[in-house]
């Protein structure tokens, strides 16, 4: 989960925690499959002593695994200018030995949990990473697919995917409903990926539990360029330290880790670290196209260059969540033709958005006196795109309302923005703390998981440390400059890498609720491709019901690790679009090979 959110006032920052107390979690650790890279510090006998009854059922049907906690003391420090003595770094982690089953499939897999120290390519040491390792011996003597995991932010720990999409347990949301919250029990995940890959969960410096190592401070880490090094770094020190250069290597960033696996992909390759794939969920890959994205982070109107692609791009997933409130005519049949029907919608009527563009964008954006006068569609034209939308009218103008569509579509209410049917009255003291129903739905829930029942299960403890889950000071400062332009288009970074590696297989995972990172403009997006000649990448874009974090839905998430596993074994996903089958690009985009800004410079010359 978690995208970027730099929009003043914190009025849209992704999840922000429901309570600051929440945010003070010491101990907290995440859930991997990694398996020995550690040096843990204490005894099986002290976790045992205070191990939950499921843990203790868990560990007493493997007894010939010895577990082995690590207690470790030292005071990690998220803040920007902190950076850790090399004296207290160690490579030390917790590895403890569980069980999953699911049907007839049983797999023994290690948990470990600790850090490993990023250097640079002098040796010279730059981050103490903070990781959570799920791994499973091989089998026919052949190594097993090795993943890396990190969610966005920027600001973000993994625990959002870790607690909530592939390890081997997760916390159980009824989402899109806030039933029970927020008592969300942690269960047995039985679309775990384990019986598939490996899979390595990364926080990045100032999230979890990583720190600079001195004379580098944390802030120095927090842009897109020297965040993709510093994971870069990582990832080689895991491989070297497990022994695991010759795994079949594969990238899964969701939001803002979707643009940091186009640049760390190709950070990769350049490196000569050879990728097997890489999974986009959830994606941003050119904040130029996302306006909204665009003005919070420049705080002015140059934000504003694709404002027209920006609202074409959301309206096909607004018109989902539309569908689900009931709001269509005739009733919704099948999502993915309501997609293409929307899609279709949205570019027929592409030079008649225009004229409203900006006026859209501020109101999403919080903003809708910052033009005077504001430009709005009539009550006739809504009228006239009832028929060919299949919107009722006040679906249609809810979506060019001046209070932004997230409080005009469900009349007293607010629907949530990375997942749109997720809803709370105006009246819930909730939405005092934090604005977004489907933020609400997880954060408080997540890191009461991370802090009751994680630390038993992972056997890892810092006691004088404090996890953090999501860092707010980050996202205030973080440098989006890439590739000499001031915000980071990464198209002509996911075509280096598919060029340095032709085999490269690319999926890009996308929710049709999802109001942050709408699944149009990631087509939009990846259909620069086209403009290459004799490009011809192993591309693959599939779709589900949901939000944001698309596997909470009971739904989908088994729909994706049947994809999913698709996708690992080389084989085509049923339903999913090709290079050549995505829309074509908007006409004002770049070429992929070239940044957005560039090309926009060069057009007004």
């Amino acid at each position: 989960m978690k995208p970027v959110r730099s929009t003043s006032g914190n009025r849209m920052r992704l999840g922000r925690l429901a309570a600051p107390g929440a945010m003070m979690i010491s101990l907290l650790v995440l859930v991997g499959c990694g398996g020995g890279d550690g040096n843990p510090a204490s005894s099986s006998a002290s976790a045992l002593s205070q191990a939950s009854p499921q843990a203790l059922a868990q560990q007493q049907a493997q007894p010939q695994a010895a577990n082995a906690p690590y207690t470790d003391a030292v005071p990690y420090s998220p803040h920007a200018n902190d950076g850790l003595a090399a004296s207290q770094v160690a490579e030390k982690a917790a590895v403890m030995h569980y069980q999953w089953k699911s049907g007839k499939t049983t797999i023994n897999y290690t948990t470990t949990t600790g850090h490993l120290t990023a250097t640079d390519a002098s040796g010279k040491p730059e981050a103490t990473m903070s990781y959570v390792a799920y791994t499973a011996p091989g089998t026919n003597g052949k190594p097993r697919p090795l993943t890396f995991v990190y969610n966005g932010g920027p600001g973000s720990s993994s625990i959002w995917l870790r607690l909530g999409s592939f390890a081997p347990t997760r916390v159980a949301t009824p989402d899109p409903l806030l039933t029970n919250w927020p008592n969300y029990p942690l269960v047995d995940n039985a679309e775990s990926l384990i019986d598939t890959t490996d899979m390595v969960f990364i926080d990045p410096p100032g999230t979890g539990l990583s720190e600079a190592i001195l004379p580098f401070t944390n802030q120095q880490f927090w842009g897109c360029d020297s965040d993709v090094d510093i994971m870069r770094d990582f990832i080689i020190r895991y491989l070297a330290a497990n022994n695991r250069g010759s795994s079949p290597l594969y990238l899964y960033g969701e939001s803002y880790g979707t643009p940091r696996t186009d640049m760390l992909a190709l950070a990769l390759e350049t490196a000569g670290v050879q990728l097997t794939g890489i999974v986009l969920q959830s994606s941003i890959l050119n904040y130029f196209a996302d306006s909204i994205e665009a003005t919070a982070i420049f705080g002015t109107k140059d934000g504003l260059v694709l404002d027209t692609d920006t609202l074409a791009g959301y309206y096909p997933g607004y018109a989902e969540v539309a569908a689900y409130f009931r709001q269509v005519s005739p009733p919704l049949l099948d999502q993915g033709l309501f997609a293409l029907q929307s899609e279709i919608f949205a570019t027929g009527q592409y030079n008649h958005f225009q004229k409203y563009a900006e006026t859209w964008t501020l109101s999403q954006f919080g903003l809708p006196g910052y033009f005077d006068p504001p430009v709005y569609p009539s009550t006739r034209t809504l009228q006239s795109w009832e028929w060919p939308s299949s919107l009722t009218l006040h679906a249609l103008q809810a979506y060019f309302d001046p209070n932004s569509f997230g409080l005009a579509l469900v009349p007293g209410s607010t629907i949530g923005r990375y997942d749109g049917r997720v809803v709370l009255p105006n009246s819930d003291p909730r939405l005092q703390t934090d604005g977004d129903p489907s933020d609400i739905l997880i954060s408080q829930p997540f890191t009461t998981a991370l802090a009751t029942q994680m630390p038993d299960y992972l056997g890892y403890t810092a006691p004088n440390a404090t996890y953090q889950p999501l860092n707010d000071e980050i996202i205030n400062v973080w440098d989006f400059s890439h590739n000499g332009e001031a915000l980071p288009d990464t198209l002509p970074d996911l075509l280096g890498a598919i060029q340095l590696n032709p085999k490269l297989k690319v999926l890009a995972e996308n929710g049709y609720h999802d109001l942050a990172t709408p699944f149009f403009t990631t087509e939009k997006q990846l259909a620069r491709l086209q403009t290459v000649p004799r490009l011809n990448p192993n591309l693959q874009v599939n779709f589900f019901q949901g939000g944001h974090m698309i596997y909470l839905d009971d739904v989908a998430r088994p729909k994706m690790k049947s994809d999913l596993a698709d996708y690992y074994r080389g084989q085509p996903i049923p339903l999913a679009l090709s290079l050549w089958t995505l829309p074509a690009p908007w006409r004002d985009e770049a070429p992929a090979g070239t940044p957005t800004a560039t090309a926009q410079a060069a057009a007004t010359q």
